[in-house]
Order: C-alpha cells, then sequence, then structure tokens
C-alpha cells in the first residue's frame, strides 16, 4: 500500500505526485495542511523528523526527498521507466535533479508571498516564537522569522526571477539533442524541473516560456501538459485549490 503525505502547492509535493500518476500506482492520498503546521505536528514528525512534505509510506516505511521518492518508485515499479537505462544517464539524470533542486530558493522567494505568507505576519511575537518552536530545521525557522517580520523585496524577487531564468537557459542547451532534459526519453530529470517551470510560466517571468524566447523549453511545456498524468497529478495554478480529472473518490489517486 501506498500513502502520500503532501501538500498541494508544494514543488516536492507535485514531483512525487507526477512520477506516480506517470507510473499509474494507485495511491492514498493525505493533504497537510502547511499553514496550520501540520508538518510540525508530532503526529507528522514520527514519519518525518525533518518536518517537511513530502513523505511517501510504502507498507508502512517512511521515504522523504522528492527525487529519492520518484528513484525508489521507479526501481520498485519498473514498468512504464522513467530512468535512463545505463549507468551514466542515470547519473546525468541524478545532476540535472541536484541542479535544479539547487534554485529552491529562489522559487521560496516568490511562493512564500501567499498562504504562508499571510499566515506568518498575523501571529504575534509570541505566537511566531512558539511556532518557530516546533520546526526541527534550523534553517526553515529563520524562513519563518524572515518572512514573518521581513518580507521578501521587490530587489530579492528581480534577483531570484534572474536565476530562474537561467535555469530556462540551462534547459533550452540540455533539449537539443532528443527534447528531454536527458536521454531519449522522458525521465525523472523532467519530473524535476515541472514544478519549477510551472511558478516561472505562471507568474515569475511567462514571457520567457514562449517560442520567441526559449523554444525548446516552450515546445518540451506543450508536449509536458498534455501528458495525461499532469492532469491527474493536479498540477494546477499555485494560488487555486487542484482540481483533480479521472478520480471519483478525492482521498485516492490512482
Amino acid at each position: 500500500m501506498i500513502v502520500l503525505h503532501h501538500a498541494w502547492r508544494s514543488s516536492a509535493s507535485r514531483r512525487v505526485r507526477l512520477c506516480l500518476e506517470e507510473k499509474g500506482l494507485t495511491y492514498e492520498n493525505r493533504v497537510v495542511d502547511m499553514a496550520a503546521m501540520e508538518h510540525h505536528a508530532p503526529e507528522y514528525l514520527r514519519i518525518n523528523p525533518n518536518g517537511v512534505v513530502p513523505t511517501l509510506l510504502h507498507d508502512g516505511r517512511p521515504l522523504h526527498e522528492s527525487g529519492t521518492i520518484c528513484e525508489y518508485l521507479d526501481e520498485t515499479f519498473p514498468d512504464r521507466p522513467l530512468r535512463p537505462e545505463d549507468p551514466y544517464g542515470r547519473a546525468l539524470m541524478r545532476n540535472w535533479i541536484r541542479y535544479v533542486d539547487e534554485r529552491i530558493g529562489h522559487l521560496i522567494v516568490f511562493n512564500w508571498r501567499y498562504r504562508l505568507q499571510a499566515a506568518a505576519a498575523a501571529l504575534s511575537d509570541e505566537e511566531l516564537a512558539e511556532r518557530v518552536r516546533r520546526i526541527p530545521s534550523a534553517e526553515r525557522q529563520e524562513a519563518w522569522r524572515r518572512v514573518a517580520r521581513r518580507p521578501f523585496t521587490e530587489e530579492e524577487r528581480t534577483a531570484a526571477r534572474a536565476q530562474l531564468v537561467a535555469l530556462l537557459g540551462r534547459m533550452e542547451e540540455a533539449l537539443a539533442p532528443s527534447g528531454w532534459l536527458v536521454g531519449a526519453r522522458y525521465s525523472i530529470a523532467d519530473i524535476a524541473a515541472v514544478p519549477f517551470v510551472k511558478r516561472i510560466e505562471e507568474e515569475i517571468a511567462p514571457e520567457q516560456v514562449t517560442p520567441a524566447a526559449h523554444p525548446r523549453v516552450a515546445e518540451w511545456w506543450a508536449r509536458i501538459q498534455a501528458r495525461p498524468a499532469f492532469a491527474r497529478a493536479g498540477i494546477g495554478p499555485f494560488w487555486d485549490a487542484p482540481v483533480m480529472t479521472g478520480h471519483t473518490e478525492p482521498e485516492m489517486l490512482t
């Protein structure tokens, strides 16, 4: 049995949902309310001491980190393979995942403006101190203090936007041989980039995900969105509730 603890807007959660849907796997869907700090509740920390999403449980055993989870799923359920067949290709895939992950701080500059920004800013000093005390990561503790009292500036957003546009430039080069980031077919490397390109296209720099600016990325993005798994994974607009398709039971995704 597969159980996924996730948040709809979380980039890492979106990756794992997309991987599960591409593999055609049935899983139980458990949404974690991050604004309510459910990911720092004692019952959640028992399965993920880092207090982050997603967490995947397979037969009761927890796994963390979206890249690790996706590789585990592909190795455990080899049908519809999502990794290159050769070791060198798999190494390149992991390098791409790592490279994309290094851009997460730039994405957070934009993502914090929404629900978590409002929740953090509304806290009194005492409430904020209590929230921060429950966060297991010192880095995330500082992020909460920062966003609650010193929201990111327009200058910081401009710098972050430039770094994310640079990601598109790197993708443009990588897509030249085959139209996919690694090797000759769709892989976990492509899945890793999807949440970032989604945010860039819908808000951060939409003019850059176009044939005029990055033609290979634009063509890749059109093919990604056309895949049935993309719709099933609920990768909708960042600020809206997800729209799931093809599911009669809202708590189960197949």
